[in-house]
């Protein structure tokens, strides 16, 4: 099966020790549905930024590459290796 690519934006919100916490992924149609979700969610009460980025994979053999970074929004942490 051809690879997939899958565009996500993910909020983040501040636990009350202040530790960041990623928030639900939302998977969206299109890089440009991903900018736009992304930057909505890291506006929303609650959350103190977010990120939209994309996996490429084939989903049958679930092996996918690492997520690109698309943009981030707001305050999210510079050390993104765990989307």
């Amino acid at each position: 099966m051809a690879d997939i690519t899958y565009y996500v934006a993910m909020p983040f919100l501040q636990d009350d020790t202040g530790t960041l916490i990623a928030g639900a992924a939302e998977e969206c149609q299109s890089s440009t549905t991903a900018l736009r979700r992304a930057e909505t969610l890291s506006r929303m009460t609650g959350n103190i930024g977010a990120v939209a980025f994309s996996r490429s994979g084939d989903p049958m053999a679930g092996e996918f590459s690492d997520a690109k970074l698309l943009r981030k929004f707001g305050e999210v942490p510079d050390d993104l290796g765990g989307i």
